[in-house]
């Protein structure tokens, strides 16, 4: 019998290889197009940063990224070239927002050697045609008519072999390029060809140079009225116009990346390895012309060139200048930036002029990594070895979702948990009802943005509570909900109004109250609260708009009531649609649905098994209308409502942990989420109609609650142990990523569980250094908790770091780690 396997991305591409700038979506719109291995993001730039327009994925490893526009065209047109020699001019359709291909092909030939640098891809100043370089001497020709049309490819024979980079030349009568190479003795030379489209073949260029610097590795070609090309090698830089050479020295380095910022190219954003910025300038003059024409000078010449260093970055793959000395730094070796150029100094150093706006996280490149069950939970998390030079870093990556803390307070012994808003009209959270066995706490956000304890005087402090929320009007009531009665407060006064007693000494088991988004329904007014009374009755309270509260409606059921919700919770898009439906868990592992505010029973479903529900709710997601239970297991089932036969249907069963859920909704980014407590938290949320669950990046939760304050917005409360914490959640999304600088290049990672530490294998690299000495080699040991390094170890000169194991030896359980060097 075959074996297959299933491949799926856990999470696109974040290596930046490419990037270029024009008018891609509109004349008259500035769009930043980024290549990302087999996707491309379109970026709208507006005044409040760049926007995300759209994400294509490409079918292939994308090679070559270059932007023109044809006379013909108003907007710019993309062409893209992957590694198994595909290509596509795409264009972007402003009535459907959707990327449109305009031609395609393939260009492999039968035969020929791939070239060793890499592919090249450029396209003639004055879109005349598209140059290829796939294949040692072979230089593939694409002609593009002035209608914008592709016409059929041809080769054209280069006798240079090892090609180290092309580009076309401006303001040349011909298409002509500049074809930097490195001939058999290792010597650089620069040597322009023009095409002859009509005889498909090459003519001497206008100019050539030899024996460039060993380490030239960059051509720029400068547009009119300047003219000519810029050489970038390691320790100069060489300007060319077949006229006139300038040559200035510099600090030796490796050049990465190189970026364009004037449009007549008089300046220059250059990248080195270690990511240093530099601004290249080219001092200028006019030419004068002849007297006879009387006209101003047309043509400028290149006198000098001049270099400053303005600041450090990410090491740059790509440099973009968007507008206003903004700059995007995309990079394969760290993350990528989002920079600002000032004119004054930046931070504490008086020699750097660049500002970080925005960082964009790339896990590449991965060298190595290691898979573990940090906190013994059942579910791995991944340690990567990412970056290069000064941009590595560890990466813990976990399929979760991550919980920023910002405050937190010793609390044992919690029993519940709610948030309440105060008398003002704005939305926001005023205080935290905490509750515990015989006693209930008021804690309030103090002036000087703390969490304090506080009283509200109407609020019965030596009970247990059961339930507190706001009902009313606007939320202008409090019910205070305790074992034995129902207690109204007006949250001006902070006074009781009114209190409802459970008839015959019964005792409350549990409520549920309606929310702001159900009482825009038409029945929410007499259908604000829910009480469940020992011996299966179920009693529906209101307060008809008023300060007295009022029994609507009973009802006695089979068996015991363990849980029960009014919901929905509202559909944000359209919340006067929704009913009102209580939904009750039983003893008996029912569940039951009733309509509001009759309590008329339309719906019975029996769940089976021996663990009775402990949770239920009832919400909308993207106009779905859900019903979730809860069991004691661990186990979630979820039905969904269908509001023309009050029936529940599609029903599906997992498992979410091994401890009682408890459900409970909050909003992030304007969107309902249910947080799922139990021991192992879960997010759901939907996506496409379809419920999603997302593990949350914590342990053990028992309580929740959303606490969106003025000094804590869009936040959660919970019970983690014994301790409250109050944090923000991250984006919803499936991987969490958290990343851990180094400074130095990671190589390799070992995890030992006996030491909950971690030890890596890292590279510092000192371009600086003279001779053999710019590498060190280090063993890290970092703890697996918090990610400090304990100790570190360096290894002797040329000595370095290949391989590294924890294992232990015969008759000796002491655990150690084995570092392989070379």
């Amino acid at each position: 019998m075959s074996s297959y396997n299933y491949v799926v991305t856990a999470h696109k591409p974040t290596n930046v290889t490419h990037s270029v700038v024009g008018n891609f979506t509109a004349p008259n719109e500035i769009n930043l197009i980024v290549a990302k291995c087999t996707r491309i993001e379109i970026h709208l730039l507006t005044p409040d940063g760049i926007k995300a327009l759209l994400d294509v994925p490409i079918y292939g490893r994308i090679a070559t990224l270059e932007i023109f526009k044809p006379p013909r065209e108003d907007q710019d047109l993309l062409f893209i070239s992957t590694e198994r020699h595909k290509f596509a001019v795409l264009a972007y359709d402003r009535a459907t927002g959707e990327l449109v291909t305009k031609a395609g092909g393939d260009v492999q030939d039968r035969i020929g050697r791939p070239t060793d640098n890499g592919q090249i891809g450029i396209v003639d100043p004055n879109c005349r045609l598209i140059g290829l370089h796939l294949y040692d001497g072979l230089f593939k020709v694409i002609p593009i008519d002035p209608s914008g049309q592709l016409h059929d490819a041809f080769n054209i024979r280069l006798e240079e072999l090892n090609v180290i980079t092309i580009k076309f030349l401006f303001g040349c009568p011909k298409p002509t390029i500049a074809i930097l190479y490195q001939d058999t003795k290792s010597a650089k030379h620069i040597r322009t060809y023009a095409i002859n489209l009509r005889d498909k073949e090459f003519e001497d260029g206008p100019w050539h140079h030899s024996n460039l610097d060993m380490g030239a590795s960059m051509i720029i070609p400068v547009p009119t009225p300047i003219g000519g090309a810029i050489v970038v090698g390691e320790q100069t830089i060489v300007y060319f116009d077949g006229s006139q050479t300038k040559v200035i020295p510099m600090q030796q380095t490796i050049p990465k990346a190189y970026g364009i910022v004037d449009q007549d190219g008089s300046r220059y954003l250059l990248s080195d390895i270690t990511g240093k910025l530099h601004l290249l300038v080219l001092v200028q003059e006019p030419v004068a012309e002849p007297q006879s024409t009387g006209q101003p000078p047309k043509r400028r010449q290149v006198v000098g060139l001049k270099l400053e260093q303005l600041g450090k970055t990410s090491v740059a793959s790509t440099l973009s200048y968007l507008d206003n000395g903004v700059v995007f730094v995309g990079s394969s070796f760290g993350d990528s930036q989002l920079v600002r150029l000032s004119a004054t100094s930046v931070g504490e150093d008086p020699d750097n002029y660049v500002e970080t706006l925005d960082t964009f996280g790339n896990l590449g490149p991965i060298v190595d990594f290691s898979v573990v069950d940090l906190e013994h939970q059942g579910q791995g998390q991944v340690v990567t070895c990412s970056g290069v030079y000064s941009d590595g870093s560890l990466r813990v990556i976990r399929n979760g979702i991550g919980i920023n803390e910002q405050a937190s307070v010793d609390l044992p012994g919690v029993k519940g948990m709610w948030s309440l808003k105060g008398p003002s009209s704005n939305a926001f959270d005023s205080h935290l009802v905490v509750t515990f066995i015989g006693e209930t706490r008021v804690l309030a956000i103090n002036d000087e943005d703390e969490l304090d304890e506080t009283e509200i005087a109407g609020l019965d402090a030596e009970a247990q509570t059961i339930l507190c929320a706001n009902i009313g009007q606007g939320g202008q009531m409090i019910a205070q909900v305790t074992p034995h009665q129902v207690r109204l407060v007006d949250v001006s006064s902070h006074m009781c109004v009114d209190t409802w007693t459970a008839p015959d000494q019964r005792n409350i088991t549990a409520a549920a109250a309606s929310t702001s988004s159900n009482l825009s329904s038409s029945n929410g007014s007499n259908s604000e609260l829910l009480v469940a009374l020992s011996g299966g009755n179920l009693v529906c309270l209101g307060t008809g708009g008023g300060d007295k509260l009022r029994v609507s409606a009973e009802a006695t059921l089979p068996a015991e009531i363990s849980c029960l919700d009014i919901g929905p919770r509202g559909d944000p898009e359209n919340p006067n649609t929704c009913k009102l439906y209580a939904c009750v868990g039983l003893w008996n592992m029912d569940v039951c649905l009733f309509a509001l505010p009759s309590l008329e029973a339309i719906h019975k479903e029996h769940l089976g098994g021996d663990t009775i529900p402990r949770s239920v709710l009832l919400s909308c997601f993207e106009g779905v209308l859900y019903a979730m239970v809860a069991l004691g297991d661990g186990q979630l089932y979820h039905f969904i409502l269908d509001e023309n036969t009050n029936a529940l249907r599609d029903r599906k069963k997992l498992s979410l942990g091994t401890q009682p859920l408890l459900l409970k909704m909050f909003t992030s980014s304007g969107a309902n989420h249910v947080f799922a407590a139990s021991d192992r938290p879960t997010v759901i949320y939907s996506s496409n109609r379809k419920l999603l669950y997302s593990n949350v990046n914590l342990r053990e939760v028992s309580h929740i609650t959303s606490f969106n304050s003025e000094a804590f917005p869009e936040c959660l409360a919970f019970i983690q142990g014994q301790t409250m914490v109050i944090g923000t959640i991250d984006q919803i999304q499936k991987l969490h990523i958290r990343s851990i600088p180094l400074g130095e290049q990671p190589r390799r990672i070992c995890h030992q569980d006996s030491s909950h530490t971690f030890a890596v294998l890292t590279v510092r690299s000192d371009f600086d250094a003279p001779g053999n000495d710019s590498e060190a080699n280090f063993v890290r040991l970092i703890d697996d908790q918090t990610f400090e390094t304990l100790s570190r170890f360096q290894l002797e000169t040329y000595e370095q770091a290949c391989s590294i194991l924890s294992c232990t030896f015969d008759k000796d359980p002491t655990e150690y780690f084995l570092v392989g060097t070379a």
